[in-house]
């Protein structure tokens, strides 16, 4: 639907120069946006209401390196059941992490863009505090620091090692995501703007059917990147006993002495799955780029 359109359709008679305006996104992105925040915040609710209680998670193989081999590749192959395990394990937490970035990230975006210095200043302050401390240092006020705040509620300060790995993810990477979506809002031009005024059009309107649609597809590359680079930071959580791939790469290599084969198997699984998470990033790139054309 173009700026004409949708004015011929809300606003009969409205005199608008289409030609100061570039076109809306077209329709079936701007459903497709609507409907993966909803899925991504239904997401982020599920997840971390369903892992609560923590993963149990166990590595019952017996599997020995063979004395005096350089790689023994028996062993290799009998790890990865227990290996893909605690692979799921770091799956499932940079998932629901970035659920949370991508939703409370274009939160704190809106926030830092807003006219009053009372609420852009406290914004700003948050991300830039977030932004310059270590992911490793939040993870452990929230597991070891947080319990001795008395003054929350108990269900607040208490978390299990993986929903304090998903909240310590989501809102370290909701400031990185912030940043990208302001970028992308900077983006769009100011004559998009201005016909949403001559239009007379709501705020709402104005940013659901015009702002980000044309702003999202152009941070794509960099939340891409955020996805990814949260899968690698996602084995952190074993500081706080998150039994993920380097919890697992810990506790065999030290009972077994097979450093090599054991980080050999989990540097494969990182690529195993990047990669094809990089693959399909570009792939999702393109095709809303093609919609838009």
């Amino acid at each position: 639907m173009t700026v004409e359109e949708h004015t011929r359709h809300d606003h009969p008679g409205a005199d608008v120069d289409v030609e100061a305006a570039a076109e809306l996104a077209a329709a079936r992105w701007h459903s497709r946006l609507v409907a993966a925040g909803w899925i991504a915040t239904a997401l982020v609710v599920l997840v971390i209401l369903w892992q609560f209680g923590g993963t149990d998670v166990s590595f019952d193989s017996d599997a020995t390196k063979e004395p005096g081999s350089k790689f023994d590749w028996g062993f290799f192959f009998a790890m990865i059941p227990d290996f893909l395990e605690a692979l799921w394990v770091t799956v499932q937490a940079t998932l629901a992490g970035f659920a949370v970035a991508i939703v409370v990230g274009l939160l704190l975006a809106l926030g830092r863009r807003s006219r009053h210095r009372a609420i852009r200043w406290p914004f700003t302050v948050f991300i830039e505090f977030i932004r310059s401390t270590p992911l490793l240092i939040q993870l452990y006020f929230l597991f070891y620091a947080l319990p001795a705040v008395s003054w929350l509620p108990e269900s607040v300060r208490l978390l299990d090692p993986l929903p304090a790995l998903i909240i310590g993810l989501g809102i370290h990477y909701a400031t990185y995501c912030s940043e990208a979506y302001r970028a992308g809002i900077d983006s769009v031009p100011k004559g998009q703007w201005e016909a949403a005024t001559a239009m007379n059009l709501t705020t709402r309107t104005t940013w659901g059917r015009i702002i980000l649609p044309q702003a999202v597809p152009n941070v794509l590359p960099a939340l891409g990147n955020y996805l990814i680079a949260g899968f690698k930071d996602a084995p952190l959580g074993s500081s706080i006993q998150v039994v993920g791939v380097l919890f697992f790469a810990r506790t065999v290599s030290s009972r077994t002495f097979a450093y090599v084969e054991t980080y050999t198997l989990v540097g494969v699984g990182f690529l195993l799955v990047s990669i094809p998470s990089a693959f399909l990033i570009r792939r999702l790139e393109r095709r809303i780029a093609y919609e838009r054309t």
